[in-house]
């Protein structure tokens, strides 16, 4: 394979290089297959990310070597993918304000994959086309399980999740997370605060650790959650990310986060194992996007 392929994505041209290099050593995965993978899902991926500022986690010598989180725009980061500056509270380098990328053509998705951009990160807001960001148009309810508790915990909290949110007359679509956890969005009007969101989820975890303390801790003291669920309401904090439908993970396998049908949650099936990049492309011929609103 040569080292470096000059490549056309709907018009763009791109340089994409070391398609041999190994990404994932336990199964031989390579950076030409995260690409394959990134290319064919994007056209799904885009209505995920598109308008949403993305934070990325790379892996330039595959997931057994280091990696770096990153927020701002990159060094060489093409004329044509659109940035927006925005606040970034609490950051470890003392800056006030950031450039951020938004992906929101095929040529951009490709254009990380190269970069070993392996994991793909969004809040629950969008920005307008004058860069000002939205109020949140979904809320998401991470579910962490504490060992020995798992997956399967996890598919029961998120039935005891689905029927609390219906008496509100809400509905949302479960995800894994890719690696032990998962995740369910709800989709939103657009019409409330971060703060506001936040607030009903957490009251919303409370009221199911109280109700089945057994089962869910609401609480973020890690050691609440040995064999239990965190029910992690602050992803609905105007500044945390959660990774982005479709996206890879970084484990020893290549898995997928993925959606779920509510009657795969109730059989409690499917392992993180199981939603390769092969298997969920699949699926969306399958099944379609089952986030897709």
């Amino acid at each position: 394979m040569p080292d470096r392929l000059r490549v056309e994505v709907e018009g763009r041209q791109l340089e994409i290089s070391n398609l041999d290099k190994v990404l994932y050593p336990q199964v031989g995965f390579t950076k030409a297959e995260v690409i394959d993978y990134y290319t064919r899902v994007g056209p799904t991926l885009l209505t995920h990310l598109a308008g949403r500022p993305l934070t990325r986690t790379r892996y330039p010598n595959g997931v057994d070597g280091n990696s770096f989180f990153e927020k701002n725009a990159p060094a060489g980061t093409p004329d044509w993918i659109r940035t927006v500056r925005l606040p970034v509270p609490g950051s470890t380098k003392s800056r006030e304000k950031i450039d951020f990328i938004l992906v929101e053509e095929l040529a951009a998705v490709v254009w990380l994959a190269n970069l070993a951009a392996l994991e793909l990160h969004t809040p629950q807001w969008r920005v307008d086309d004058d860069g000002r960001a939205l109020d949140p148009d979904q809320l998401v309810v991470d579910l962490d399980p504490g060992p020995p508790a798992g997956l399967p915990e996890c598919y029961e909290v998120a039935l005891l999740l689905r029927e609390r949110l219906a008496a509100d007359g809400l509905s949302g679509c479960p995800k894994t997370s890719g690696k032990k956890g998962m995740q369910l969005v709800v989709p939103l009007p657009g019409d409330e605060t971060a703060d506001e969101i936040s607030a009903y989820a957490k009251a919303v975890a409370d009221e199911l650790a109280r109700a089945h303390a057994g089962l869910i801790v609401s609480k973020m003291a890690k050691q609440l959650r040995p064999g239990k669920v965190f029910i992690d309401w602050s992803q609905n904090n105007a500044f945390k990310t959660t990774v982005a439908p479709y996206s890879l993970r970084a484990g020893a396998r290549p898995t997928v986060s993925a959606p779920l049908t509510w009657d795969e949650v109730e059989a409690g099936r499917l392992t993180a194992a199981d939603l390769t990049p092969s298997a969920v492309l699949d699926r969306l011929d399958d099944l379609g996007d089952l986030l897709a609103r």
